[in-house]
């Protein structure tokens, strides 16, 4: 969740990863890697990535947990979920834990 933050920023910035890679000193390889959910990153990557692109890495993860609430409440919503499933998403957390 977190990589397609990062590459919506990117490019609604109309920024090119070798960019923004050269500018939070980062390989364009493992940014791609990361952008696209391969890779886990560290705090410190993701914080020099969201920089790079004008963020905090609270803005970031702010962001990634907005997209987290949004699909966890879209499937909370389907009729097909189980109820285990429904309480998860809809505890004081929204099924959220994000971990720097």
């Amino acid at each position: 969740m977190v990589g397609d933050v990062l590459r919506r920023e990117r490019q609604a910035q109309e920024r090119t990863l070798k960019d923004v890679a050269d500018t939070a000193r980062i390989s364009m390889p493992y940014l791609s890697e990361v952008e696209r959910g391969r890779k886990e990153a560290s705090s410190e990557v993701l914080a020099a990535a969201a920089r790079a692109l004008g963020l905090s890495l609270g803005d970031l993860l702010a962001r990634a947990q907005g997209e987290l609430i949004r699909l966890t409440s879209r499937t909370s919503h389907t009729p097909h979920t189980s109820h285990t499933s429904r309480t998860a998403t809809t505890s004081s957390h929204n099924g959220l834990c994000l971990a720097a």
